[in-house]
């Protein structure tokens, strides 16, 4: 029956997922100090996505597609700073591991990659799916502005990473959507 709200009330049985109930945990391969932190200080990031190329075929003037490869896009927290400087000094030292600002060159080997995950928590507080980024390694830290008008602000930057792929962990009923 169309416009029933007790129906689509029916099909929203637990209430909606929220947006504001996660939590981040980042392996840092060349500065561990911030990983505990982290899980805190991120106030912002997603649950990943992903993007399945399409190979046109054509044949006499039709289009078919055909699916092609998966490619997965940059994945970007929002980091609290607090005045530690703590998470920020870390990951600053994860990419300047990869490639030195000055001499060009790595010093971390092929180590470099890591771990991240993305957990979602049910209203109650039982962790409901688990989002694993495997091969993450920190492409671009934003810089922290700075203003003499600004108060009540406490300062946020941005760190966006490259990965080779998202898998689904095994927690709650959610399913398997990023198997193998």
């Amino acid at each position: 029956m169309a416009f029933n709200i007790n129906e689509m009330r029916s099909q929203l049985q637990f209430g909606g997922a929220r947006q504001n109930l996660f939590q981040v945990d980042i392996s840092n391969p060349a500065n561990s100090d911030g990983d505990r932190k982290t899980r805190f200080m991120c106030q912002a990031a997603q649950l990943p996505g992903s993007d399945l190329g399409v190979i046109p075929v054509f044949y006499f003037g039709r289009q078919m597609k055909l699916a092609g490869d998966r490619t997965f896009a940059e994945w970007t927290v929002t980091i609290m700073n607090d005045e530690d400087f703590l998470i920020r000094n870390a990951m600053e030292e994860w990419s300047n591991q990869i490639n030195r600002l000055q001499r060009n060159v790595r010093e971390i080997g092929p180590g470099y990659k890591s771990q991240a995950t993305v957990t979602q928590f049910g209203k109650d507080g039982t962790k409901i799916r688990t989002y694993d980024f495997n091969g993450i390694f920190p492409s671009n830290i934003s810089p922290i502005e700075l203003d003499w008008s600004t108060t009540d602000q406490i300062e946020l930057f941005q760190v966006t990473f490259q990965y080779d792929y998202w898998s689904v962990g095994k927690v709650g009923q959610t399913g398997d959507a990023g198997g193998d």
